[in-house]
């Protein structure tokens, strides 16, 4: 029997996003409390997750949110890794407050902010050990939280992978404002931002 890579990409990027997960799970954590959220999106979520994007870039003037949402439509799948707020009470400071209690509602524990990091990092460093393009992306992980899918998290991250000849993450094109998923112009962009 002879398999022909394309045909197998497809599961295999789902496997190697089944990986990132669990690297991301077992991260470690600040005071070894587990907060974070872990899921993949792929297919039809990854349209809408797009389009949400797209309307995003328009609500808040930011056209790289377009750029962004042509890349999630490269991508196999999207992992997105969050945490669910939840203070851990050492009144460290590191938020910007002296205290917990004094911190204002909306401001995260630093620590959730450093777990998410953590997580990403490591479902990063997974898939480049198993040869998989990724990039990380505040823009989609934003939208995602937007759509609830990690319900009850702030702070989400996405990071599309992709399993292609060249990543699509990089070298990127520019995305004019105003244009719908599927019809874009695009111009070239020299940056790497």
């Amino acid at each position: 029997m002879i398999i022909d890579e394309r045909e197998s990409r497809h599961g295999h990027v789902l496997r190697v996003a089944r990986q990132m997960m669990t690297a991301a799970r077992t991260a470690p954590k600040g005071k070894g409390i587990d907060v974070i959220e872990v899921a993949t999106a792929e297919g039809d979520d990854l349209r809408l997750l797009a389009a949400t994007m797209e309307h995003m870039a328009e609500e808040l003037g930011l056209k790289f949110f377009l750029r962004d949402a042509a890349c999630v439509l490269k991508a196999e799948c999207v992992v997105l890794i969050g945490t669910r707020e939840q203070t851990q009470g050492l009144n460290c400071g590191h938020c910007g407050f002296p205290t917990c209690a004094s911190r204002t509602e909306g401001v995260p524990c630093a620590l959730n902010v450093i777990d998410v990091g953590i997580a990403v990092g490591s479902a990063c460093a997974t898939a480049a050990d198993l040869r998989v393009d990724t990039r990380v992306m505040f823009s989609a992980g934003l939208a995602a939280q937007r759509l609830d899918w990690l319900k009850g998290c702030r702070m989400v991250t996405a990071i599309p992978v992709s399993a292609s000849s060249k990543n699509p993450f990089f070298d990127r094109k520019s995305v004019d404002k105003g244009v719908q998923t599927g019809e874009r112009s695009e111009t070239i962009n020299t940056t790497n931002s």
